[in-house]
């Protein structure tokens, strides 16, 4: 029992840390409702998916607009980052907290002109406040942290059901010693 209690106490004392730190995590982010399973013909059309999906779990006012600013983004250079994962990203007025949606691709990759050329699976779509840069710069660094996890990367598109895919989020934060108590996964 002591030794449960010292554990405890650590997690609480990581916890509060972050609290105070304002660092941002994925798992506040991310929902059941947005995470999407694709069997999407190319990049636009997973775009379009994951777009249509913050917009009807209430993350978006406007799809078209978000839309066009993710497309914008995307011509400027290819958010696919490597690895078979692509974080599409953009910031729009209206917005007034950060969302992300998760599309899992089955099957074969989506061409998306990554940094390696490797077909994408998983794609990470970040929207958020137009006037939050410091904020939104972190939770594209806590994502790309993420998706280092070569295990997460290999096991997301094995997973069959949006809490399947939150237990595992849950797991790896937890391992990583993360603020969980936000997290809105429901299961």
């Amino acid at each position: 029992m002591v030794i449960l209690d010292h554990i405890k106490d650590h997690v609480k004392k990581k916890r509060a840390w972050f609290r105070q730190k304002g660092e941002p995590q994925v798992s506040h982010h991310l929902t059941e409702n947005t995470i999407a399973f694709l069997d999407a013909k190319d990049r636009n059309d997973a775009l379009e998916h994951l777009v249509q999906t913050l917009y009807q779990s209430g993350k978006i006012q406007n799809p078209a607009t978000f839309y066009h600013a993710i497309l914008g983004r995307e011509k400027i250079v290819s958010t696919g980052i490597g690895m078979g994962v692509a974080i599409p990203h953009a910031k729009i007025p209206g917005v007034s907290s950060f969302s992300i949606a998760l599309g899992i691709q089955k099957g074969a990759g989506i061409e998306w002109k990554s940094l390696d050329r490797a077909p994408v699976r998983l794609i990470f779509m970040i929207v958020g406040p137009d006037n939050e840069q410091e904020k939104y710069l972190g939770i594209l660094s806590m994502v790309t942290d993420l998706v280092r996890n070569e295990t997460l990367r290999a096991t997301l598109p094995t997973m069959k059901s949006a809490s399947q895919v939150c237990r595992l989020l849950v797991k790896h934060e937890m391992s990583k010693d993360l603020q969980l108590s936000h997290f809105r996964c429901d299961y």
